[in-house]
């Protein structure tokens, strides 16, 4: 070694013992960590291998049934249908029966042949009661997740293989953008809080900007409350509402963008009824309701409501969101522990229909970590007509869970503005995995509804799935939760008739 590159190895290293000194002193005299203060230097180890931890479980440690909010056989379901590969597996499931929620499907001894099966028919929303009711063609759609929440690129993307694969796209509450109108898709606009998209400058509901978006929009969803946070408006946090998005919004940029957590012009079922009859006429669209459902409370209301009101007042559909969470942003005391999830939430809303006979005039709409065939086929089986997935068609476009949809660092460029990452989402590639997974959702329900002995997935009852209890045992659906009587639910003021009569 010469005196030269010795004398730079000699700066070098004094550069790191002084460092190492800095450092020493620092944690010794801090007061913040007691694990620095006792274990200086080497304690900064724990703070460095700590947030790399849910990514060497994910890779290297966890089994394929053990991570949340997915596990990676269901992960690896979705990228292989996305690609357009079969969901083919040997030498038995890993997917645990006795694990107490499980849901298991009654095959039939006789299942319906290829030449007995039909096409599962689509469904009108609205028809009878607005002006252009909706043809809803596919069980499986996309749903709600806003210009903002995730990149223009992914939103493209999601149009395109939406219109390819003959679903919805729902625009989420930032508004209707150019991205949205990419692949000439049907299109839920929806309505949140804070009415971006659709309300003037001083930021109330706009008719005439309602009136506009007729004109490219299939429905409206009024939203009451999503999974990730119910009680809570939306919440895109500063670093994610870059200028593009400040101006959709009409919000100033590289500020918290945090919706009300109520709409101001609804504070009760009357006022939502109202406003629902006053979109409709309006519009001339079908219009939708979505919340989250903490208890009986909301639907009976609903229901109660409308029947005084009459089957012209009802809103056209219902979007029932599971307290599972979902793709937005929230505080982790809401997206845990707040509202019910959606396999006790989906059976409470569909039995007060079904008592009130309203389930022929309101379509229901379940969404909550349905995300696999046999999780959406389970939703039909309780009363669903429809079935809505956000983070499914994330995983679709190449999500890997890497948990930071908020931080606008997403590695995949679904949810960040971040232009070098959005690089790595190419439309063209991506759109054809959206429309895989939508199709082959579709057909897989279709499949279980065959072996099941039904014709198509419409047939699905609660008599087809059953619910483990405890370990080797399960009860049927229908026994769980017995259908109610139809018509058995009257309001006091048709009891009172009833009486008088």
């Amino acid at each position: 070694m010469n005196g030269g590159s010795f004398g730079i190895v000699t700066i070098v290293a004094s550069v790191l013992i002084v460092g190492l000194l800095a450092v020493l002193i620092y944690d010794l005299v801090q007061t913040r960590h007691a694990v620095l203060r006792n274990y200086p230097i080497i304690g900064h180890m724990r703070y460095i291998l700590e947030p790399l931890g849910e990514y060497l479980r994910q890779y290297f440690y966890a089994g394929d049934r053990e991570e949340m909010p997915f596990d990676r056989a269901t992960r690896a379901w979705v990228y292989k249908t996305a690609h357009g590969q079969h969901g083919i597996v040997g030498f038995g499931s890993t997917y645990d029966f006795r694990e107490p929620g499980s849901i298991l499907f009654v095959n039939a001894s006789f299942p319906v042949l290829e030449e007995e099966r039909v096409p599962t028919p689509p469904l009108m929303i609205g028809e009878g009661y607005c002006r252009e009711p909706l043809l809803a063609r596919s069980i499986m759609n996309i749903s709600g997740m806003s210009y903002g929440a995730i990149s223009g690129s992914a939103i493209q993307a999601l149009s395109k293989g939406a219109a390819l694969a003959g679903c919805w796209l729902n625009t989420g509450e930032g508004g209707l953008s150019a991205q949205h109108l990419a692949g000439d898709c049907d299109l839920i606009m929806q309505i949140g809080t804070a009415k971006y998209g659709i309300r003037d400058k001083d930021g109330n509901f706009s008719h005439e900007r309602a009136k506009e978006l007729a004109k490219v929009v299939k429905a409206f969803e009024i939203k009451l409350s999503q999974g990730a946070k119910p009680g809570k408006g939306g919440l895109l946090l500063a670093e994610k509402v870059v200028r593009e998005i400040a101006e959709a919004r009409g919000i100033p940029a590289y500020q918290d963008s945090i919706s009300p957590n109520r709409h101001r012009d609804i504070a009760n079922v009357e006022e939502l009824l109202d406003h629902v009859v006053m979109l409709r006429e309006l519009t001339g669209k079908p219009v939708g309701v979505k919340t989250a459902i903490g208890g009986w409370q909301f639907i009976n209301e609903l229901c109660d409501a409308v029947l005084r009101r009459g089957l012209q007042d009802a809103p056209d559909f219902l979007n029932i969101d599971g307290g599972e969470g979902g793709s937005g942003a929230a505080p982790q005391a809401l997206m845990d522990y707040m509202s019910l999830p959606i396999a006790e939430a989906l059976p409470r809303v569909v039995d007060s229909l079904l008592q009130s006979d309203l389930k022929s005039r309101i379509r229901v709409v379940a969404a909550g970590k349905l995300v696999t065939s046999a999780r959406a086929a389970w939703a039909l089986c309780v009363g669903a007509d429809f079935v809505n997935t956000a983070r499914g068609f994330m995983l679709a476009l190449g999500c890997i869970q890497a948990m930071r949809c908020h931080t606008n660092t997403c590695p995949t460029g679904i949810t960040t503005h971040n232009k070098r990452l959005q690089r790595g989402l190419v439309v063209e590639d991506k759109y054809l995995r959206v429309a895989n997974y939508a199709k082959a959702m579709n057909k897989e329900i279709d499949m279980i509804a065959y072996s099941c002995g039904c014709r198509h997935a419409r047939e699905l009852k609660r008599e087809h799935v059953r619910i483990v209890q405890t370990a080797d045992q399960s009860i049927a659906l229908n026994m769980l939760y017995p259908y109610p009587t139809v018509g058995s639910r009257t309001t006091s003021k048709q009891a009172t008739a009833s009486a008088a009569a």
